[in-house]
């Protein structure tokens, strides 16, 4: 079986069709690759084609990109040279991909070859861009479901099969730069405006047989290929185009400060791909591509942003019980958490009750999915009547026997034990016995909670993350006594609307609060020693942390922290670390809360706007005279996640580090290069991390104190992948 398969009509239109039998959308494989390049080689030797449409037999889609374990066969198939195994793979594709731009024809007159057009029915994502770019001319369907575009930098490579290289010298390297640095995706209307594609038909096939029935010599000659092309907005030695390199250099090194390789190869590749010949420019891209894929940042970044939020995604640790997808689900609480459920459910298409102890509160809380869709209407991506539908799923109301029929509860009221049981008492007096109950909690174990249920089997925890409709993880906590029938609910249910799960045992924090706590910890810490709150986040910054700890807690606001450290220390009582009560408090007391109230570490505008760090902090807080060693700073808020991340693993909280890198990326952002802190760990090694811990103990206490998981790596050589890969062998 075929991947690819050729047919020819009677007027001599030879139409490729792309159709991958077992999966929903096309991807490509290395078998795909063979497919593809002996039907073209099969369509130019036949007198009788007059020209060639390369289409999907997917209904909506052409392909959503490469199989990216073709990235590790090529690795595997080099042996001892994985480089050249790289480079070579990568140069056979270009050849392919150049056979179908050169059609046939004369290398010296450009002419007598055979027009060839691409047919998208709709989707068409990396490779599945990069093979129409090949074609001379790009038709798809007006599909406003359709995104088109080139997404690879966000999973840590550029697109490599040359798609950098002609969508630069399509566009010119200032209006390709969208696409091709950020991974902007866009309808095919926007596509055909950016210059991405050439129509928009309703038809595709059709028009695209038409075109290279009537196209001439001329039609098929690309524009980098003519006689005296030139590079749209300049080539790097024009002026313009000087200053669009530089200027490009400059936003690179700002947005990624530095630690993400692909941006950089890439905007490498585009330079000096344009001093040269284009076929020249295709053998650069690839060595700057082969250059990225073996960097261990990219292969960290793919497996967890990928493959393992792939495997995630499709329920890799769901346990064997039957379906357990939501129909019905009703929330406790309409404030912000609970509205953003409601809203991601009801776009999901669940039937959703939203309750609130004031009928206004709840109308409050589904106006908040009225809001959402309202802006996306002014965006033209929702109809009025697609707003109608999704509304009408919500019934906001303060009846708990509205709650009757409901297969799932998701509870996010107040964050108290007593709040909380009274409402789980409440609502299990109405719901069927087989409804679950899951809690809405950040930080409440869920085994305390599940007191309260004359079902504890059935209770389980669903911490979502805010704003709900933006963040995509979605944490789920097991208590001692959760069955796996509301584990597979749970699991269903965030799998319906669109996020990534990930399952841990019940612990205080759970796995995310866990890690980040620590890190805003250790900020707020160095600022009591005197360290420069520039300096501490400026660090974060160019670890890759999107947000420095002081900023981190102005976002979540200053009285949650100063709320948790006075649950927490009620808590663990004499075992309490209070080190940064004294500056959190002292916030407190200024009103000093964050973004909510205009105010807190850093300074605001009237508007919200943050103006810089407020100056009041060093009058309360002096900084020292003498300042750490920025890779001190840096290992020191490093450390303080994943040193956690390692100890949840040793204590059977997180129960697999795939989810605990995927999670720490998705929930709080843990610098995404990385690839998660377990994909770091093998990264530096052991050896080093131990060294590390060692000193920093030494220096700052306990908290660094290395676990004893992570010094038996260091002692054995073994790592948490490879540990990973013999388990599953």
């Amino acid at each position: 079986m075929t991947d690819f398969t050729l047919e020819t009509d009677a007027d001599g239109v030879a139409v490729i069709t792309w159709d991958v039998k077992d999966k929903s959308m096309n991807v490509l494989s290395l078998q795909g690759w063979d497919d593809l390049d002996a039907c073209v080689t099969q369509a130019l030797a036949d007198d009788a084609v007059k020209g060639i449409v390369i289409t999907s037999g997917k209904k909506d889609s052409f392909a959503g990109g490469m199989d990216l374990n073709v990235i590790a066969k090529m690795k595997e198939s080099a042996g001892d040279d994985p480089a050249k195994g790289l480079f070579d793979g990568l140069m056979k594709s270009h050849g392919i991909l150049r056979r179908i731009e050169c059609a046939g024809m004369d290398p010296k007159t450009l002419k007598g070859g055979k027009p060839v057009a691409c047919a998208l029915p709709g989707t068409a994502l990396g490779i599945g861009l990069e093979i129409p770019l090949a074609c001379h001319r790009i038709f798809c369907a007006d599909n406003a479901k359709a995104k088109i575009g080139l997404p690879e930098i966000l999973v840590g490579i550029f697109p490599g099969m040359g798609g950098t290289t002609r969508l630069a010298r399509k566009m010119g390297a200032m209006a390709a730069s969208p696409f091709l640095l950020e991974g902007k995706l866009s309808d095919p209307q926007k596509a055909k405006s950016a210059g991405l594609i050439d129509e928009v038909v309703a038809d595709p096939l059709a028009a695209a047989r038409e075109w290279v029935l009537s196209a001439t010599d001329a039609d098929i000659v690309k524009p980098w290929d003519a006689k005296g092309y030139k590079m749209p907005g300049g080539a790097p030695y024009h002026p313009a185009g000087f200053m669009t390199f530089v200027g490009a250099s400059a936003m690179v090194n700002g947005k990624t400060q530095g630690v993400y390789p692909a941006a950089k190869a890439l905007l490498s590749a585009v330079y000096e791909g344009a001093l040269v010949p284009f076929d020249t420019a295709l053998k650069i891209e690839a060595r700057w591509f082969t250059h990225v894929l073996m960097n261990p940042s990219s292969e960290a970044m793919i497996r967890s942003l990928f493959i393992n939020k792939e495997a995630l995604e499709k329920g890799a640790n769901r346990p064997s019980v039957p379906d357990q997808r939501v129909s019905k689900v009703g929330i406790l609480g309409a404030g912000m958490m609970g509205a953003g459920i409601a809203y991601v459910s009801a776009q999901a298409g669940i039937e959703v009750v939203l309750i609130d102890r004031e009928q206004a509160a709840a109308d409050k809380g589904k106006s908040y999915s009225e809001g959402i869709l309202d802006k996306g209407m002014a965006r033209r991506r929702v109809t009025q009547e697609k707003k109608d539908t999704v509304l009408g799923r919500i019934t906001a109301t303060t009846d708990l026997d509205a709650l009757k029929g409901c297969d799932l509860i998701v509870e996010a009221v107040f964050e108290d034990v007593g709040v909380k049981a009274e409402m789980t008492k409440k609502v299990e007096a109405v719901i069927g016995d087989d409804a679950i109950f899951a809690t809405n909690t950040s930080t409440l174990p869920i085994t305390e909670l599940a007191k309260a249920s004359v079902r504890p089997e059935q209770f389980i925890g669903i911490h979502f993350f805010s704003p709900v409709d933006k963040m995509l993880l979605v944490e789920i906590i097991k208590g001692k006594q959760t069955g796996d029938v509301a584990v597979a609910k749970a699991l269903d249910f965030v799998r319906q609307i669109r996020k990534t799960p990930i399952v841990v045992n019940d612990a205080r924090f759970f796995y995310a609060n866990r890690c980040i706590i620590p890190y805003i910890n250790e900020g707020i810490r160095m600022v009591k020693e005197g360290v420069a709150p520039a300096l501490i986040e400026n660090a974060a910054k160019l670890l890759g942390m999107p947000l420095g700890p002081l900023q981190l807690t102005d976002e979540t606001s200053v009285d949650l922290g100063v709320k948790i450290a006075k649950a927490t220390k009620a808590a663990m009582g004499a075992d309490y670390d209070d080190t940064t009560d004294e500056v959190l408090f002292f916030m407190e007391a200024e009103g000093r809360l964050g973004r909510k109230s205009n105010s807190g570490f850093y300074a605001y505008d009237d508007k919200g706007k943050r103006q810089g760090l407020w100056d009041g902090l060093s009058e309360r807080f002096p900084v020292a005279d003498d300042q750490p060693d920025l890779h001190e700073v840096q290992n020191r808020l490093l450390f303080a996640q994943v040193l956690e991340a390692v100890r949840a693993l040793e204590e059977d909280v997180l129960l697999d580090i795939r989810e605990g890198d995927v999670g720490a990326i998705l929930g709080w952002g843990f610098a995404p290069w990385s690839g998660g802190p377990f994909s770091w760990l093998d990264i530096v090694g052991a050896d080093w991390a131990v060294e590390t811990t060692e000193a920093l103990t030494a220096s700052h206490g306990a908290r660094f104190e290395t676990p004893a998981l992570l010094r038996r790596m260091a002692e054995d050589g073994s790592t948490f992948y490879g540990a990973q890969a013999a388990k599953a062998a």
